[in-house]
């Protein structure tokens, strides 16, 4: 059953949402928030990878079923961008005219808000949500005009593109180089009663193009060889699948709920005013607090250092804005101040019941003699003292950045040939990489499937390792915490008692391997074994490996070619580049 007063709804992909009681501590507050959001009007969202799947199209369908169904529904504001199918279906629909306003001496014409909330109407058409009005309209964005009608109970019937949504910015930039500028909070998508995902193949998608169907004649072509290229739309209708998924899991998940059960596992992030890329952190907490289901708060530390008083107007303006995006993600916002930060963080985990911290590391390390006095970083003394918490540490150091000075070599007599014997082995954990076996796929495959022939190719070279206990090994360390990092890359990882060695096997696969416990995909693994006498060689495998895999550019390469010989030059390339 659909929200329309009973009546029945049909379309492609049918994600429905019903109602779900908004997550809380206290009952009657949420038996509050259960009431007033009853009153308010029902959003349903088509949703697209990209322009020219045929969202409007969709809407516009739904919107003459309804109005022959007797339902007073209304043309809000509607984007033909002169598509003459489309153009056709606003043919006996009642459309509001449009509100005209002058900026810098032209007339632009936006949604009339004020006219739909005195018409009423039981359902109304908004198109483009993540639209950015003109300056001098009633909201700054299209979706806050959305958020006041359907606080007057007017339901709403709205249309997005994936890559609008704000917490995947950084991932959809990396897929396709494109910095996304028009983005609707999250909680648009929570908010929406239902989610209707428009999806038509990469390849019909170029045809229409071709065919002057998606824009007007003479840009077709600029676009086909731009952001249309069939690499950057599989990737977007990729991701449309996996985040209108994760949406179902969470509102089915929200729906059976027990509020009664306070939950031990929320989720912080730390933030102060010497935080560099604070948004880029921000929404990956966003994406993991969502996956997890999760409260989620952001913290700042003021030190006495950070006294606006001795803080640059830049700076400030910079920890305001990364505030306010902490607040439109969905993040609950605390100010404290104190001298030791680490304390004041732990003593807000353990009050809030936080399982999980995310916390960002600029790369900054303490002076050679500070470190001989046994002082540590924020970063370290906050693994080192947190007892039962996972602390996951974001690299967000900038590139380019000047390297940290070394420590004076007078300090110590011999530090020189200390540093050359250090240097040495700082690069033994290139090794194991570049002799790595390589394992190509074509089709979807199970996580353990992966894991047992990687595995598999490592026995083959390394005689010694015993199969069986390995992949349980394996497995015990995959129970532990899950190692897919990303959307593109999983680690899976162990420690081999009878290994004398670090062994690494690299895994590709295009199409994707899939975890069905965690519903989670990856298209690169690296099966990475190590020595359990050697702890210090597993670290340096996993932190490198990471560091490589965070490369956007360097993953696109290992996707896009199809021969081992080609992998394993891609990566050598890397080796021979990295420090």
């Amino acid at each position: 059953m659909g929200w329309y007063r009973g009546t029945a709804m049909s379309s492609p992909l049918h994600f429905s949402f019903g109602k779900q009681a908004m997550e809380s501590n206290n009952r009657a507050d949420s038996f509050l928030r259960l009431i007033q959001r009853s009153q308010l009007g029902k959003l349903k969202i088509y949703v697209g990878y990209c322009a020219g799947v045929g969202k409007t199209w969709q809407m516009l369908q739904e919107a003459r079923r309804l109005r022959e169904s007797g339902i007073d529904v209304v043309v809000g504001l509607v984007e033909t961008h002169q598509r003459k199918e489309t153009e056709a279906l606003l043919s006996g629909l009642e459309i509001m005219a449009r509100k005209i306003l002058v900026y810098r001496g032209i007339e632009i014409t936006e949604m009339d808000i004020d006219a739909i909330l005195q018409r009423r109407p039981f359902v109304v058409l908004v198109d483009e949500l993540a639209h950015t009005n003109i300056p001098g309209s009633r909201n700054s964005r299209r979706y806050e005009d959305v958020e006041e009608i359907l606080a007057a109970g007017i339901h709403v019937i709205s249309t997005m593109n994936i890559q609008h949504i704000e917490s995947l910015y950084e991932t959809v930039e990396q897929a396709t180089g494109v910095k996304v500028k028009e983005r609707v909070p999250d909680r648009l998508l929570s908010l929406a009663d239902q989610l209707v995902n428009v999806d038509i193949t990469t390849d019909d998608l170029r045809q229409r193009l071709r065919e002057g169907k998606v824009y007007l004649p003479g840009h077709s072509g600029e676009a086909l060889s731009n952001f249309f290229q069939p690499e950057n739309l599989e990737q977007l209708r990729e991701l449309t699948l996996r985040e209108l998924a994760a949406q179902l899991d969470s509102k089915r998940r929200n729906q059976f709920h027990d509020e009664s059960v306070s939950n031990p596992d929320q989720l912080m992030v730390c933030l102060s005013s010497k935080t560099r890329n604070g948004e880029a952190i921000l929404r990956y907490a966003s994406r993991i607090a969502g996956r997890l289901n999760r409260n989620w708060y952001a913290v700042y530390v003021q030190t006495l250092s950070d006294n606006p008083a001795n803080t640059d107007a830049r700076v400030q303006r910079l920890l305001s804005n990364t505030l306010a995006l902490a607040r439109q993600l969905g993040a609950t916002v605390f100010t404290y101040k104190g001298d030791d930060v680490v304390k004041t963080i732990l003593q807000f985990a353990r009050e809030y019941r936080v399982g999980h911290i995310i916390i960002g590391n600029s790369g900054r390390k303490r002076l050679f003699w500070q470190r001989f006095l046994g002082r540590q970083t924020i970063v370290e003394r906050l693994i080192s003292e947190c007892r039962g918490i996972s602390v996951i540490v974001l690299d967000t150091r900038e590139e380019g950045a000047p390297r940290e000075p070394n420590a004076p070599s007078q300090f110590f007599s011999g530090i020189k040939e200390s540093l050359t014997a250090g240097n040495h082995l700082q690069h033994q954990w290139k090794e194991p990489i570049r002799n790595a076996r390589v394992v190509l796929w074509e089709s979807v495959l199970e996580k353990e499937d992966a894991f047992r022939e990687l595995l598999h190719e490592c026995c083959l070279a390394n005689p010694e390792i015993d199969e069986g206990s390995a992949f349980q090994r394996l497995l015990e360390r995959e129970k532990q915490g899950g190692t897919f990092v990303g959307d593109a890359i999983a680690l899976p990882h162990a420690r081999l008692d009878n290994l004398n060695k670090p062994v690494v096997a690299i895994g590709v696969n295009r199409v994707g391997f899939y975890d069905r416990e965690s519903s989670k995909t990856a298209r690169i693994i690296f099966l990475i074994l190590s020595p359990c006498s050697d702890p210090n060689s597993h670290i340096r495998l996993l932190g490198a490996i990471s560091k490589m895999a965070a490369d956007s550019q360097w993953c696109s390469m290992m996707l896009r070619t199809g021969q081992k010989k080609d992998i394993m030059r891609i990566i050598r390339r890397w080796l021979v580049l990295s420090r």
